[in-house]
């Protein structure tokens, strides 16, 4: 069974947001393995100045990759990433499986953003869509894409 870990910056604070990614945690789990590894956000200044931002974005970064298991993919969450659409994606998964690379790391930043030394570090920088969305809800929306993914592979009625 394949791997799939999400690595993100702080905890899901609202039970609306929790709710659905248990959801899809439930429903990934006929998929693959999914953990989600959550690290600690960078506690700022109200008014933080842009060193104090790039810092605290660092150490998040750094935990984010400490979080990866060895020999998985990695994929940059990223507003400057490749947009691929939900069959893309699907492709792009099953074509790391079939290469034997089956085991995939999500990364979402925070509310600073995703670090340098992750994005670079990254095989993908993938992009869900010009606009921004909160982290937190960026979590809810990549299991959803990922078990969207693993639908159209399978050939399930989900994705239509």
């Amino acid at each position: 069974m394949r791997n799939v870990t999400v690595a993100c910056v702080g905890k899901l604070k609202e039970a609306y947001l929790r709710d659905a990614c248990m959801e899809y945690q439930k429903r990934l789990g006929g998929f693959c393995r999914l953990s989600i590894a959550e690290v600690d956000e960078k506690r700022l200044p109200e008014r933080p100045s842009q060193a104090e931002i790039d810092n605290g974005i660092a150490a998040e970064g750094r935990r984010l990759l400490e979080k990866t298991p060895p020999g998985s993919i990695r994929v940059a969450l990223c507003i400057e990433g490749k947009m691929m659409s939900s069959q893309k994606l699907a492709q792009y998964l099953d074509g790391l499986a079939l290469a034997g690379r089956g085991d995939v790391t999500f990364y979402i930043g925070g509310s600073w953003g995703l670090s340098e030394e992750v994005k670079t570090s990254s095989d993908l920088r993938l992009s869900m869509s010009p606009m921004t969305f909160p982290h937190q809800l960026a979590r809810v929306m990549l299991l959803e894409q990922i078990y969207r993914a693993f639908q159209i592979s399978s050939g399930g009625k989900y994705h239509k």
